[in-house]
C-alpha cells in the first residue's frame, strides 16, 4: 500500500562496539544497558519521534537477538505504527545472492526498496549508538533553507580528538568544501556527528554509483560524502551545540552515566517536554533499608538497598546488601553485591554477584582506569598470599 512520507529515518544498529570488550560480547553495541532503566538506542529513536518523525527502519546485524527483542515493534517509543511505525532491517538474501552488510552506505544501498516503499522527499542517517537529545526537524529546515543535496550534523570538539572523527572544512556560509576522515593533522574541530539528511534522489543515485566500485569501502565518511563534495554537490554543516557523546569506549560510557548524576547535571534527561522514552520492565518501586545510605546516585525500579552507593547508577534489581559500598560506578541489571563487598570506579554487567569481602576496582581510579565485569561473573575475595 503507497504510503508517502516526507522523511524517514534509517538507523545504523549493527555495530560490533569492540571497544566495549566484555559489555558487547553477547550484545550489539545499541542494546548496552544506559543510565540505569535505558539502552543507547533509546536516544535516537526517542528523538526520532520527538522531531516527528514516524517511520524508522533499524538495521542490524551483529548479536542481534537482543536488540530486536528489545525495539519489538516500536510501542514504547510510539512507532508501532499502521502506516512507517519501526522496522527492524537485518541482512537478507535476495534472489541472486545474499551479503552481510559491507559498510554504512552498502546496509542503506541493500535497503533502497524500503526507502522507495515510503517515497521520501528525505532520508535522515542515524547511528545507533550515541548519547545525545537533538530534535532533527531543526536539522531539516536548515537542509531546506540552504538547497543542499546533502547536510552533515557537525559538533565542536576539543582538537586533541579531532584526528578520531571525520572532519568538515567549512565556508564562512556553513557550505562544506572538504571532509576528511580521521586526518593525522585536522584543520579544524567540526567533527561529523554521524547524522546526514540526503535528498533521497541524490542518496539512491550515489549508493547505486558506490555499490558499482570495487574499490569503495562503502561507507559515508569515506566515500559517498567525498564523491558527493568531488562532483560539486551541495553540502552544509548543520552545527549542533547539545550534548553528544560517542560512547564507544569503556571510559566514554562510564563518563556519560556520570554526566547525569549530580544537582546539575551535565546530561539533564529531565525535559519533560523532550522525554528519552524506554521499555518498561515493570519491575516493583525502589527499597531502601534502614542502614542505607545513598549519595548523589540514580537508583531505579525493583533494586534493594541495604548497603551504601556513592556517585553511582544502578540499573534495575540490584541487590546492596548491608555493609556493602557501591562507589562511583555503573551497576547494571540483577547485580548483587554481597555484604562487605565494595565496588569502586567500575561497570559491572547484568546478573553478576561481588562475594562477601571481594572488592572490585580501585578507588578513586578515574575514568581512564575503569575495571568491567562481564555478565553472570561471580566474582570472589582475592586469597591472602
Amino acid at each position: 500500500m503507497y504510503c508517502k512520507k516526507e522523511c524517514i529515518a534509517m538507523l545504523l544498529a549493527g555495530g560490533q562496539g569492540s571497544r566495549l570488550y566484555d559489555l558487547t560480547k553477547h550484545i550489539a553495541k545499541p542494546a548496552v544497558s544506559f543510565g540505569g532503566k535505558y539502552k543507547i538506542i533509546d536516544f535516537p529513536l526517542s528523538n526520532c519521534i520527538n522531531s516527528g518523525i514516524d517511520t524508522v527502519g533499524v538495521l542490524t546485524q551483529y548479536q542481534p537477538l537482543e536488540l530486536n527483542e528489545y525495539v519489538c515493534n516500536g510501542a514504547p517509543w510510539d512507532l508501532d505504527r499502521m502506516r512507517g511505525g519501526l522496522s527492524v532491517l537485518p541482512p537478507y538474501q535476495g534472489n541472486k545472492r545474499s551479503d552481510w552488510y559491507k559498510g554504512t552506505a552498502n546496509a542503506i544501498y541493500q535497503n533502497i526498496n524500503f526507502i522507495k516503499h515510503y517515497d521520501p522527499e528525505y532520508v535522515l542517517i542515524l547511528s545507533g549508538d550515541h548519547i545525545y537529545r537533538m530534535d532533527y526537524r531543526l536539522m531539516l529546515d536548515q537542509h531546506k533553507a540552504t538547497g543542499a543535496v546533502c547536510t552533515v550534523a557537525t559538533i565542536t570538539v576539543p582538537i586533541e580528538e579531532a584526528s578520531r572523527f571525520g572532519i568538515c572544512n567549512t565556508n564562512s556560509d556553513g557550505s562544506i568544501y572538504e571532509f576528511e576522515e580521521k586526518p593525522k593533522k585536522p584543520k579544524n574541530n567540526q567533527a561529523s556527528m554521524g547524522i546526514y539528511i540526503f535528498n533521497t534522489k541524490t542518496l539512491i543515485e550515489y549508493l547505486e554509483t558506490d555499490e558499482a566500485d570495487e574499490n569503495s569501502s562503502n561507507d559515508f565518511g569515506k566515500n559517498i560524502i567525498p564523491n558527493l563534495l568531488a562532483n560539486g554537490e551541495k553540502l552544509f554543516a548543520y552545527k549542533f551545540s547539545g550534548y553528544w557523546k560517542d560512547v564507544g569506549t569503556i571510559s566514554s560510557l562510564w563518563e556519560a552515566n556520570m554526566d547525569l548524576i549530580g544537582e546539575n547535571p551535565v546530561l539533564n534527561i529531565a525535559d519533560k517536554n523532550f522525554r528519552i522514552y524506554s521499555k518498561n520492565t515493570a519491575r516493583p518501586p525502589q527499597f531502601f533499608g534502614p542502614k542505607s545510605m545513598i549519595v548523589n546516585s540514580m537508583v531505579s525500579e525493583g533494586c534493594r538497598i541495604y548497603g551504601t552507593v556513592i556517585n553511582s547508577i544502578l540499573s534495575g534489581g540490584v541487590i546492596i546488601e548491608e555493609g556493602a559500598v557501591v562507589r562511583d560506578s555503573v551497576i547494571m541489571d540483577d547485580v548483587v553485591v554481597k555484604s562487605r563487598g565494595a565496588v569502586y570506579s567500575s561497570i559491572v554487567d547484568s546478573d553478576s554477584v561481588i562475594k562477601e569481602g571481594a572488592v572490585v576496582g580501585e578507588e578513586g581510579a578515574g575514568k581512564e582506569n575503569i575495571t568491567v565485569i562481564a555478565s553472570s561473573t561471580v566474582v570472589k575475595p582475592q586469597k591472602k598470599a
